[in-house]
């Protein structure tokens, strides 16, 4: 029997990503965030999402990509972590893609800086590229140095 995995998918600066469906708890629209002083410049802010208070990563800054352009507000892919809940900001949702567990393959050779330490691997798909983000290292925003 042939396994399979799903991935809730997004875009960011044209690049395809995905995060294990398990790991998601919800996809929803951009929030009104509350700014924490002396924070990453990877914390957005915070938001509270019913009465839970989630940290929002600026996933484009997490992984080292230009920042977003236009007046186009990012969604919030809502995520559960070992320290509780945060918030990816991206660019755009995607589907639910099914991949076969067998046609995981290493982290690309063209992907460089930050964003190739948060990948785990990739999936070829017929019409473009799925990176695996890894939610534990993504949703921890490293210190300022």
């Amino acid at each position: 029997m042939k396994m399979s995995d799903q991935y809730c998918t997004f875009f960011l600066d044209g690049l395809f990503f995905g995060v294990e469906v398990r790991m998601v708890q919800e996809v929803i629209r951009y929030q009104e965030l509350t700014r924490v002083p002396l924070a990453s410049r990877a914390i957005s802010g915070l938001m509270n999402l019913r009465g839970q208070i989630v940290t929002a990563i600026n996933l484009r800054q997490r992984l080292g990509l230009p920042e977003r352009t236009g007046s186009k507000l990012p969604m919030n892919v809502v995520v559960r972590t070992d320290d509780g809940a945060a918030s990816l900001l991206v660019d755009e949702i995607g589907d639910v893609q099914t991949v076969d567990a067998d046609a995981f393959e290493r982290i690309p050779d063209t992907l460089h800086g930050e964003v190739r330490t948060l990948i785990k691997g990739a999936y070829k798909l017929p019409d473009r590229l799925l990176l695996t983000l890894d939610i534990t290292k993504a949703a921890t925003p490293e210190t300022e140095k």
